[in-house]
This record gives structure tokens, C-alpha cells and sequence, in this order.
């Protein structure tokens, strides 16, 4: 996730906007039966980090293995992915794009970054994200059956700096190349930073937000703009035990483009992004204190068990 400046008048509009748009949402669909489980993403998560080397832009090995661990796995869940190949700076970079066909003429996609920022493990930003997205796949893969959409799973590069905020971003290829097909998909979901979670903690906030959230740091959050509202209530609604907070606003609004979801808004492309809130709750982030052992696979069961209902239905 990319970290910039925010302009104090903007932040007046998305009070007022989040007055209007905003809900909380606990333990709305009390039928749902968890599926996720924590002992896989702890495996995922392993994979993603790896050992001793660092997944990012200068690193291309490493980021090549990453990528071609994922389609392994994709495969085995029996999901057939391709690379998308793009060069930046005469280096070779790719994403990962994956598809779970069941012949119908619409489809939902569901993605996450997989590179960080310079020499960090990254496991809030974004192992979280990329393993809640395979996850996400084995259990949709399981309830193929159940799907109105087709679904399309992927993992972009080159989201973290010096390439933020640019055409070079992986989901900004990703969302370039899909610009035709646009009117066929239903909605993009983007996992960016779900693992992190402090009940005792105070939750931080963009100047005057914090009289319209919690403050304790213990829930989901689905960020949308305005054309994309409803992802972001469905989202919420399809979460069981995990509280889920909705925050909405025009997409021009400083702070809420920091992830892949902008790159969609674009080319009008409902999408959203859900979030743990990423620096403003994790003080780990972009440091080498984002490991492992500061997650909370749990909670991610919890997102992830939402996402897999919100699509499903």
C-alpha cells in the first residue's frame, strides 16, 4: 500500500459524505458456515515471505519465484492462470491472472498485490492480501456449482514505490487491458493489509474521521467510491463475526486511492478496497517489524468468509 499527503479541505467533504454513506455491520449473517482456514494461510504465508530475500522491484528473481508459486498453487486448486508479461525499465515484470470459468457472460474479479516495498518481509502489506485471495480461490473453486459469475483471481506487481501511483502498477495493466470488457464485470474486490488487528489498540483517522468510526482497532474496512457503494455494502452485509466498517466517498478524494481499486475507477469499474486501515492502525507498516508473528489469521478466516459469501450471492 502507498502512503501520500492529504489536503484538509478534501477530508471536510468525506466527513460530510460519510455521515450519509457510512454503516457499521456485525455479525449480520449468522447462517454463514466458516470455510477459511487458518492453518492454510499460515502456509501461504510462509511461501509468500519466503526466506531471506525480498519480493521487490529491484529483486525480479524473487518476485518470479513468488509469482510462480502462486500459479502452482492456483493450479492444484484447480485453477488454470497465465502471466501477464509487461516491461518497466527494460526489466520483465508480470502479473498473475487466474480464472474460474463457469460459463457465464459477467464476472467478478478478486485481487491483491504480492510485491513490497524495499527489503521488508511485508506480511500485513500484502502476504495478508495475497493469502486471502488464495484462499479465496480454494473455496470458490470448491463451490463452483454455487457461482453466478465467472471469477477471476489476480496478483499484481509493482504496486509499492517508486512505481506507485503510475501506469507501471501491475492492477493499472490489469484494469487497462479488462477496459473493453468493462460492462461484464460485476465489481473488483481488493485485498490490501486484512491481517492486522488490536482490540486494546486506538484506531487512528484522517483529521475529523474519528468522530464518525470506532476507536478501537479491531475491524474490517471496505472502501469505495460512490459508484461502487454497493460492493462495498454487500461486503459488510456478508460478514459474520468480524465487525465491518463502509467508508464511501467521490474517488478524486485524497487517501482513499492508495491500493489496485483505483486503477479500476479509471476505466469505471465498480471496485473496492478492503483494508485493516493499513498505517493508520499498523505501525509496522513499510518497517521490518511487519512479520508473521503480528498477524491475526483468525480474523482473516473472518474477511475471508465474507468475501466468499458477498460473491456467492
Amino acid at each position: 500500500m502507498q502512503r501520500e499527503n492529504f489536503k484538509g479541505h478534501c477530508w471536510i467533504l468525506l466527513v460530510i459524505l460519510m455521515t450519509l454513506f457510512s454503516s457499521t455491520y456485525s455479525g449480520a449473517n449468522s447462517a454463514i458456515n466458516k470455510q477459511a482456514d487458518a492453518q492454510n494461510l499460515d502456509v501461504y504465508l510462509q511461501q509468500i515471505i519466503g526466506s531471506g530475500s525480498f519480493r521487490n522491484h529491484q529483486n525480479t528473481e524473487e518476485l518470479n519465484r513468488v509469482s510462480a508459486w502462486i500459479k502452482e498453487q492456483m493450479r492444484l486448486f484447480g485453477i488454470p492462470c497465465q502471466f501477464q508479461n509487461y516491461i518497466v525499465n527494460r526489466e520483465n515484470y508480470r502479473n498473475v491472472v487466474c480464472s474460474l470459468n463457469v460459463r457465464r457472460a459477467d464476472k467478478v474479479i478478486v485481487g491483491a498485490h504480492y510485491d513490497v516495498f524495499e527489503q521488508q518481509q511485508g506480511a500485513d502489506d500484502n502476504a495478508s492480501g495475497v493469502a486471502g485471495v488464495l484462499e479465496t480461490a480454494r473455496i470458490l473453486a470448491q463451490e463452483k456449482k454455487n457461482l453466478k459469475h465467472n471469477v477471476e483471481f489476480v496478483f499484481y506487481t509493482l504496486e509499492e514505490p517508486p512505481y506507485a501511483n503510475t501506469e507501471y502498477m501491475g492492477s493499472y495493466v490489469h484494469a487497462k487491458s479488462e477496459q473493453a470488457q468493462r460492462d461484464k464485470i460485476q465489481g473488483v474486490y481488493i485485498l490490501e493489509m486484512i491481517g492486522y488487528y488490536d482490540a486494546a489498540q486506538t484506531q487512528e483517522y484522517p483529521a475529523g474521521l474519528k468522530w464518525f468510526y470506532p476507536s478501537h482497532a479491531n475491524f474490517i474496512a471496505a472502501v469505495s467510491d460512490i459508484d461502487s457503494r454497493g460492493l462495498g455494502e454487500n461486503f459488510c452485509a456478508a460478514m459474520q463475526n468480524l465487525e465491518c466498517q463502509r467508508l464511501v466517498a467521490p474517488s478524486i478524494t485524497p487517501g482513499i486511492n492508495f491500493s489496485s481499486h483505483s486503477n479500476y475507477w479509471k476505466y469505471d469499474i465498480p471496485a473496492i478496497m478492503v483494508t485493516d486501515t493499513a498505517f493508520y492502525r499498523n505501525k509496522n507498516y513499510h518497517t521490518s517489524a511487519d512479520t508473521l508473528k503480528t498477524l491475526n489469521l483468525e480474523k482473516m478466516t473472518q474477511v475471508i468468509d465474507g468475501l466468499v459469501q458477498a460473491i456467492l450471492k
